[in-house]
Formats: structure tokens, sequence, C-alpha cells
């Protein structure tokens, strides 16, 4: 029977430690799979049910390729993205809706401020174009007009496009989905298992469907769009030629070219170490060098302040080092 992610099937991710002292810890479990699809590491219980939350945007916009919708370039990358609300972003979000033929009322994705600070400080008010999911929508918007499906019901779990985003999730992971919730944009969102989640991301960045050729190809052109100007993802992708996602309540996963991939779950729902930890994982078989990963790592992940100067820091626990 398919039992959520609990207490009992963590461990020890990343500690903090403040003034030599080690503050708090991340429990969680994650798993690495190799390119041929097998289990190379396992942390705690990854056939636990989790939702995948944003990191399964990259089915989504794969269903809403597979539907007929030609994307490329930056389009396609909002398509999949959790995006920062800059201009750029917000310029690229009105240009999926226009192919629509709709307007930004059509939106279904709550009202919100833009993640960048300077973004934010521009906006006289939130909007929907400016929430973080709004390329999604606005690609499903699309899909819904070019395939002749109603546009007001489409985040309803029944629609036509959530019934092949369902059945994409379930080829890539090779799973079926165990629950559908409602995740924090309106949009159906399916929990799967994190071995099914690294599996299926795994098969997207060693591009196995000509869908996910397209995707990868995308996001390694145009990292900015997935993310924002010195986000984690984006700088994750630009400095190593990493497919990774992050998502809400400390999901993320994280893939090489070849098809090795980690998922891993924050029992928190703290994303303040999950890329450190992906990283970490990646580099403990042999997937980036320890090099890469102390590098991008720091780049990725929040100092330890006291007073406003480096007084400690975050770092992967032992097992996560496979010491």
């Amino acid at each position: 029977m398919s039992h959520p992610l609990d207490h009992t099937g963590v461990v020890e991710l990343a500690i903090l430690s403040r003034s030599g002292l080690d503050e708090s810890c991340h429990l969680g479990a994650a798993v690495i799979v190799s390119p041929d699809g097998t289990i190379a590491r396992s942390l705690g219980d990854v056939d636990a049910l989790v939702y995948g939350r944003s990191s399964l945007k990259f089915f989504q916009a794969i269903a809403v390729l597979r539907s007929g919708v030609a994307l490329e370039g930056a389009q396609l990358v909002l398509a999949t993205a959790s995006h920062a609300g800059t201009p750029e972003h917000v310029a690229v979000v009105r240009e999926l809706l226009a192919r629509a033929g709709l307007g930004e009322a059509a939106l279904q994705c709550p009202l919100d401020w833009p993640l960048d600070s300077a973004s934010r400080s521009a906006a006289s008010a939130p909007a929907r174009v400016t929430m973080n999911c709004s390329g999604k929508h606005a690609a499903f918007l699309l899909a819904c007009v070019q395939n002749g499906w109603p546009t007001a019901s489409y985040l309803e779990p029944e629609h036509p496009l959530q019934l092949l985003i369902r059945d994409t999730v379930e080829e890539f992971t090779g799973q079926p989905v165990g629950h559908v919730g409602v995740d924090g944009c309106g949009a159906p969102v399916f929990a799967t298992t994190l071995r099914g989640l690294a599996t299926a991301v795994g098969r997207v960045s060693a591009a196995r469907d000509t869908s996910a050729a397209l995707l990868m190809a995308a996001v390694l052109a145009e990292p900015w769009a997935i993310d924002g100007p010195g986000r984690a993802n984006t700088v994750v992708i630009e400095q190593l030629g990493l497919l990774t996602k992050g998502g809400a309540e400390g999901v993320i996963v994280m893939a090489a070219p070849n098809g090795t991939a980690v998922a891993l779950k924050m029992l928190d729902g703290s994303a303040r170490a999950t890329s450190l930890v992906a990283l970490g994982l990646l580099a403990s078989v042999g997937a980036i060098t320890m090099e890469d990963f102390d590098r991008v790592g720091a780049l990725t992940t929040e100092k330890v302040l006291g007073g406003g100067l480096p007084v400690g820091d975050i770092r992967v626990s032992e097992l996560v080092r496979g010491e």
C-alpha cells in the first residue's frame, strides 16, 4: 500500500553550523538512479509518496508539446519554469498568451508578486502574469486553444490536458500516480515516489524522447528563463549543464546529461539545502567533480551570518558524501 514520507523514513541530509556548534539539521530522503535506471544510492524511504510540486513541470511541458503545440527557446522554458517574474520572463508569458489569443484574465494561477526583488519593488500590485507558474499556465491555455479543449476548466483533473499530463508522468516515472492533490498554483499535482521521480528526470536529461530532447536543449540554451539570474536552478544549469528543478516543500530533482539523476525531499519542507545536497549526491557517484560540488554548492547555498559576517556554514551529511 502506498504511504507518504514521514519521520520513520528519513535520514540526516544537511547540517547548519554556527560559531563551531551544529545548530540545525535537515532530515529527508533521497535517491540516485544510474543511466540504466537502476538505483545507485538510496537514503531513507525512496518508495514513499511525495508531491513532486514544481519538479513535475518538465512533464507538464512535455505533455503540452505532445498535444501538438510547437514551442522552442524561451517559450518552451517558460512552460516548465518557476520564474522570478522579471520583465523578461513576463514578456515571454505574454507571448504565449498572445499566441493563444487570450488575455491575462484567462490565467487561473493566483495573483502574486515577482520573486525577483528588483521586479517586486517595481511592481504596483500582485498579478497573475508575475506569479512564478504563469508560464506553465499560459502554455496550458495555448494547448487548450490549439486542440479545441475548454479553457475555463483547464485545471480540472479530468480535463483532457490534465489527463495527458497524468499519462506523461506515469510514462516517465514508470509508476502509476499514487495520489492527486492541488498544487499552489491551482493545477493538479501528482504524488509519486522519489524513485519514480528520479527515473523520470533521468529520462528527460538523457533526451530519450523527442519532446524531452527539445526541452533539454531549450533549458540548456536559455537557463535564465527557468528560474532567474543568480537563482539556484539557473546557476546550476549555467555552471554545470545539469538539468535541475526545485519544487515547493523541499523537493528537487537534478540530472546529468547521461541520465544519472537525483530526487530528494526534505521532510521539513525547507529548500535551504536542497541544491547543495543534490549536488553532493551527484558528486558521490562521480557524476560531477568534488571541485564543482564545492564551487557551485557555495554559489547556491545561503550564507550563515552573524552581524553580517560569515560565522558558519551549511554542509551535507556524511551519509550524503557516502562516508
